[in-house]
């Protein structure tokens, strides 16, 4: 820290010789300081809002001035400055409390030696919190900007597609640059392939002068001129300035500042395989443009290109050589231009993708009873229909006279394809279509093939498309994989979701109940109810396997209102029939916590109980939390509040922070089966338990040790000090009956 500047400290002391010591302290360590004592409330705030202090070091009991109270405003007034209490009376659990409303760290007059370290360690966090803070900002500005880019692309190729006057099209370029990419200004320039000079085509505001002076510095001699203009169309590769009224290339710099233009991109265009013009995007932040932006706008203007160079070359005519003109989708050729682009991004990103063959069935017959113009408008229906499925027009083709193709980028695994065809089975694969005031039913079947593993090139995927598409007519399937082995995948997957709905519908799951006990007694202290589902004659369901498909299909929100339900309905009946109260704890899902519904439901399945007599607890992990912390934690107070109490389940394979975990509205730590499953064979396994142990004892936490199957791991266990044990060596899950009997037998002798 020597080449920066003093560090600015406050200090809270009513005793100056303290106040001196800490200085001389830090000052022996080397630090370069400029510092500020106060002993009243008034002069703290003062002093908060003169001094802006970068440390806050507060002694802990003033006759004037509580440090609790000290630490209470400045996490108000300077939430982001390091609070150090330096205290002479400070013990362990007011440290700990200290911890957990805010302080960094804590340091004993007795033990100053410590304050140089604890201060800069302070300062390092604080510098490491405000840089990811900035880091987050900037990765969320950048987000935003790429969906823009990306919201451009799309209204872009709308245009592309309905645009057929060259003229028109630029002019809705541009527009639609400054209107849906967020861009300052939009300028596009062209270049007389006879002269070579460029020509001002399209300007989005009046502001003109600048770009004619570019241009008219290049047209006086483009090998030599200097700006970034000439840079891009000499290299035929996209130029940009993320500082533009500092970079030597921006010719116009100064009045790029008056006009508030911060960064500068020109993107050259080829048409016929020469340079044909370039567009200029004007942006008003300084560090606008990253490389995948620039990739982005980069196959916008390639896109751009492509209409142009179609409309330069071929007109009309050429251009229907592409699509099809009834329905104004891809035909096969383009689809096969567009299938060698997928394939070309699929292997540089390392992804798959499906191309999906439709087939409308007994059309024929449509166009024998009403006619070729009503065949025509139910290919044009189903066309619209095939786009709202695929996202995008740019993702569909008209294959042939009554068969198309969807092309579906960014697949992760084959059963998002089926699932995707399944909803779109009512809308599209089979769906009524009003034709000549008569409703007709139009049915379709569908083959799919997936690059890489159907095929290495366009000509492939769509062969092997129609392969699996013929099958599927064959066989009468829905749809179908050109690979066997997915079709039968994807099925018992898709089987497995159906039986699951249905289950979640008709009520087939249950809840059993696992004790968890205590150490030292061997009694039940509380039970943990556990997702249970016997598929009918097929035996029961492992919560490996269904659980995750609750989550993706949403199901888990109505399954986990349903759970903590029955959790509180099975206390209450246990209580009815004398037995021990025991609280029961459901763990919560992800998409749970984030439903802004959460507390209300939580609220809803106690129905009126508070405290200690609502009976429910609630089991999260660490994972679960990191999304959207802040949120998460005020939603987890407002629960225990109302009595719930909360458990951080799994402990020890997330990853939340110490300084979060201090922060946690939590009753009770529970450890990881992954740690207590050699925790008597593995010395470090038992070491690292061992501090779990110490560090929730420490934030005054109960310990539950997960996964227990042995008596060696119990007795260690207890002489650990690890307050409960849950798992086999007590006892399995057991249906609700089953449980009271258990809590029955276990209960103390009269």
């Amino acid at each position: 820290m020597s080449g920066a500047g003093p560090i600015r400290i406050l200090i809270a002391e009513d005793v100056p010789t303290d106040a001196e010591l800490s200085v001389r302290e830090l000052r022996r360590a080397g630090l370069r300081l400029a510092h500020r004592v106060v002993d009243t409330e008034a002069a703290f705030r003062g002093a908060l809002a003169q001094f802006a202090p970068q440390v806050i070091l507060s002694d802990f009991a003033m006759p004037q001035f509580d440090g609790m109270q000290a630490l209470e405003l400045a996490r108000e007034l300077a939430p982001d400055t390091p609070f150090i209490f330096v205290s002479g009376t400070l013990g362990e659990e007011y440290a700990i409390r200290a911890l957990k409303k805010g302080a960094s760290d804590y340091v004993l007059k007795t033990n100053l030696i410590r304050l140089p370290s604890a201060v800069e360690r302070a300062l390092a966090e604080a510098a490491a919190s405000a840089e990811r803070r900035r880091t987050e900002a900037a990765l969320a500005e950048t987000r935003a900007r790429l969906e823009r880019i990306r919201d451009l692309g799309s209204a872009v190729n709308a245009a592309i597609v309905r645009l057929r006057e060259r003229g028109e099209l630029l002019q809705a370029f541009c527009r639609i640059a400054v209107e849906r990419g967020g861009f300052q200004a939009a300028r596009l320039l062209e270049i007389d392939p006879a002269s070579g000079a460029v020509s001002v085509a399209v300007v989005t505001d009046e502001t003109r002068d600048s770009v004619i002076a570019v241009v008219e510095e290049y047209n006086r001699d483009p090998a030599r001129a200097r700006s970034l203009l000439a840079e891009a169309l000499r290299s035929g590769r996209a130029a940009f300035s993320n500082d533009a009224a500092a970079d030597p290339r921006v010719l116009q710099r100064e009045a790029f500042a008056r006009a508030g233009v911060g960064s500068l991109a020109c993107l050259p265009y080829f048409v016929d395989g020469r340079v044909a013009g370039a567009v200029v995007l004007r942006a008003r932040e300084r560090g606008f443009f990253d490389s995948e932006e620039m990739r982005l706008l980069g196959d916008l203007t390639a896109n751009l290109a492509f209409a142009l160079e179609l409309i330069e070359k071929q007109k009309q005519v050429n251009f229907l050589a592409y699509y099809d003109p009834l329905t104004g989708l891809a035909n096969r050729a383009l689809l096969q231009q567009r299938l060698i682009q997928a394939i070309d991004a699929a292997r540089s990103g390392g992804r798959r993708f499906a191309l999906v063959a439709v087939d409308i069935e007994r059309f024929r017959a449509i166009n024998d009873a009403f006619g070729n113009a009503a065949g025509d408008s139910v290919l044009q229906r189903m066309a619209r229909l095939a786009v709202e499925v695929a996202g995008e027009g740019e993702r569909v083709a008209r294959l042939g006279a009554n068969q198309f193709a969807l092309l579906l980028p960014a697949l992760r695994e084959a059963g998002d394809v089926g699932r995707l065809l399944e909803r779109a089975a009512p809308a599209m694969l089979d769906t009524m279509i009003e034709v000549r005031g008569q409703e007709v039913r139009v049915a379709a079947k569908a083959g799919v093939a997936i690059f890489p593993e159907d095929g290495a090139d366009a000509e492939a995927l769509v062969k092997n498309a129609e392969a699996a598409l013929k099958r599927a007519k064959t066989t009468g399937e829905r749809y179908t994989f050109y690979a066997p082995s997915i079709n039968a995948r994807v099925s018992e997957r898709l089987e497995l979701e159906a039986k699951l709905r249905r289950a979640v519908e008709r009520g087939e799951l249950a809840l059993a109940f696992q004790p968890k006990v205590h150490l030292d007694s061997r009694r039940i202290a509380g039970m943990e109810a556990l997702l249970r589902w016997s598929n009918g004659g097929g035996g029961a369901v492992s919560p490996a396997d269904f659980v995750p498909l609750l989550e993706e299909t949403g199901l888990i929100r109505e399954v986990g209102r349903w759970a903590m339900r029955q959790a509180v309905a099975a206390h209450r009946g246990w209580l009815a029939r004398g037995l021990a109260a025991m609280r029961v704890a459901v763990n919560v899902s992800a998409l749970q916590l984030r439903d802004r519904a959460f507390v209300e439901d939580v609220r809803a399945a106690l129905d009126g109980a508070t405290g200690e007599a609502c009976g429910l607890d609630l089991e999260i992990t660490e994972s679960l939390l990191m999304e959207n912390i802040e949120t998460s934690l005020e939603r987890l107070r407002e629960v225990r509040a109302l009595g719930v109490n909360i458990a951080l389940d799994d402990f020890g394979t997330g990853y939340s922070s110490l300084a979060y975990l201090s922060r946690l509205p939590i009753d009770t730590l529970k450890i990881d089966r992954a740690f207590i499953h050699r925790v008597t064979e593995n010395a470090e396994d038992t070491t690292i338990v061992t501090a779990m142990i110490s560090l929730a004892h420490a934030l005054h936490l109960k310990v539950v040790a997960e996964g227990v199957e042995t008596e060696a791991q119990a007795q260690l266990l207890r002489l650990l000090r690890c307050d409960q044990m849950q798992g086999y060596l007590f006892s399995r899950a057991l249906p609700v009956d089953t449980a009271a009997e258990l809590i029955a037998s276990h209960a103390p002798a009269a």
